[in-house]
């Protein structure tokens, strides 16, 4: 009878888990994705455990381009303390990612001095959206909202834990005080 009464009380009140604490369970981390660079080796993000990471994605012939001047600089001045940034070129938007792999990372060594991971170009949205773009973009995967790739240079804030915390729109700047501050666990 007593095990009834508590069956009964755990149905009336939902079963004992809450909503919040439902969408925790399910909520997936970034350690699960495997990519390739852009000279094609693989890359397991499950290496970046510890590390706050920011993931970009990127265009050669953005107006925003010259943000790669601002994620090497936030790479090189935080590195050495556990954050890396990982960039993702893709041609989603006007067409301003044409170049091959090879093209890609030729100008952003000769250009910009890039230095952090980039991946094999893929697509951060529509039909063959990437799956990892997938998780950044569905709340019920990353446990935190949807969003919406916007346009080149949109960046996601990844935690130690390899949990979405935070979605950056395209035009802020990667040295923004808001993100350096995220950066240093402010």
């Amino acid at each position: 009878m007593k095990h009834l009464i508590i069956s009964l009380l755990l149905l009336v009140s939902g079963g004992g888990v809450s909503e919040e604490k439902h969408q925790t369970m399910q909520q997936q981390d970034i350690y699960q994705f495997r990519v390739e660079d852009l000279s094609g080796k693989p890359f397991d993000f499950a290496s970046l455990k510890g590390k706050k990471v920011m993931i970009v994605n990127t265009a050669n012939e953005c107006g925003l381009t010259p943000q790669y001047e601002q994620l090497q600089l936030l790479y090189d001045t935080y590195k050495d303390d556990g954050f890396v940034v990982v960039g993702f070129p893709a041609n989603n938007f006007a067409g301003q990612e044409p170049g091959s792999n090879e093209e890609i990372a030729e100008f952003c060594q000769q250009n910009y001095g890039v230095s952090f991971p980039m991946m094999s170009k893929i697509s951060v949205k529509g039909e063959d959206m990437h799956p990892l773009y997938q998780y950044l973009t569905d709340g019920s995967k990353n446990g935190l909202k949807d969003s919406e790739v916007q346009w080149n240079f949109q960046k996601y804030l990844i935690d130690e834990k390899g949990r979405l915390v935070e979605v950056i729109e395209p035009k802020t700047l990667p040295t923004d005080p808001k993100v350096i501050a995220w950066v240093r666990g402010e």
